[in-house]
């Protein structure tokens, strides 16, 4: 039996890690210095509830410790797992990988780590994958390989709600996300763990267009056609997505359109007023 472990920045909804029976593993957000398990004590809702016209709260987010991963694959082996597949955020954004890297030497278990190359809901495409071919009778090599074939077929389009939080970030390092949006609103695009500014726009229906029309030039990763999920931070980005899902529902090449919410470790770079979606 395959078991398997997401971190808490995949943004997985409950209803899709129930299902697959995922254990997700929360990172750490500091919100004006004190701690908070993401998904755990601290919501989307509670989070951008820090955000107030007065007061923009300083962030600072961190990967689980070894520990938390040991004690992930611990509770799978108890469930009756006898291997494991843990999925992650990018090596290159975040040092989650390298604690489960350390955790993997701690247990009497095989576990295979695989790095998304992406971030946010990118990462629960990939172990959306694995999970269906784990419960179709796939063996681990074979799940393992199915979500690093689905991260490099992601890619992402997006509406930043605090522009400088981007540059501060440290991961888009030479983007100038916040110099874009002395111009108008950047739509920014993200391919594995890569940003560029696709467009700069100068109202929200445009930003809607120019993701809508890069999303269907995309090529699907399946037969059925494009998937397509939905981000929203807040209730100030719920225009933006309801506009996104009303243009995109009904498109001939579209298979599903998803919701996900863009919680805090993904909050903490973008902001409030945050909309996006991956296409696969």
């Amino acid at each position: 039996m395959i078991g398997i472990v997401v971190d808490s920045n995949s943004q997985m909804p409950r209803e899709l890690a129930e299902r697959h029976q995922i254990v997700v593993v929360p990172l750490t957000v500091s919100v004006d210095g004190v701690e908070r398990l993401e998904g755990v004590d601290l919501d989307a809702d509670e989070f951008y509830g820090f955000w107030t016209e007065d007061h923009e709260p300083k962030v600072e987010t961190s990967q689980p410790s070894p520990g938390a991963f040991v004690a992930a694959y611990t509770e799978l082996l108890e469930r009756g797992a006898t291997e494991i597949l843990s999925i992650h955020i990018a090596d290159a954004m975040s040092g989650t990988l390298n604690s489960a890297r350390l955790a993997r030497e701690m247990v009497d278990a095989p576990v295979r780590l695989v790095d998304t190359g992406t971030a946010s809901f990118g990462i629960s495409c990939c172990a959306w994958l694995a999970a269906e071919a784990v419960a179709a009778g796939a063996d681990l090599e074979r799940a393992a390989a199915l979500a690093e074939t689905r991260a490099a077929g992601l890619h992402t389009t997006f509406v930043v709600g605090v522009p400088r939080l981007m540059d501060r970030s440290g991961r888009a390092v030479g983007v100038g996300v916040e110099g874009a949006a002395e111009d108008g609103i950047p739509v920014i695009a993200m391919t594995g763990s890569d940003f560029s500014v696709l467009t700069t726009v100068t109202d929200l229906d445009a930003a809607v267009g120019a993701m809508v029309d890069d999303a269907l030039a995309w090529t699907p990763s399946g037969r059925d056609g494009l998937k397509v999920a939905i981000g929203t931070s807040d209730a100030s980005s719920a225009p933006m997505s309801a506009a996104l899902t009303q243009a995109l529902t009904g498109e001939a090449s579209i298979a599903e359109v998803l919701q996900y919410r863009i919680g805090p470790s993904v909050g903490a770079h973008t902001g409030p007023g945050t909309s996006g979606l991956f296409v696969f």
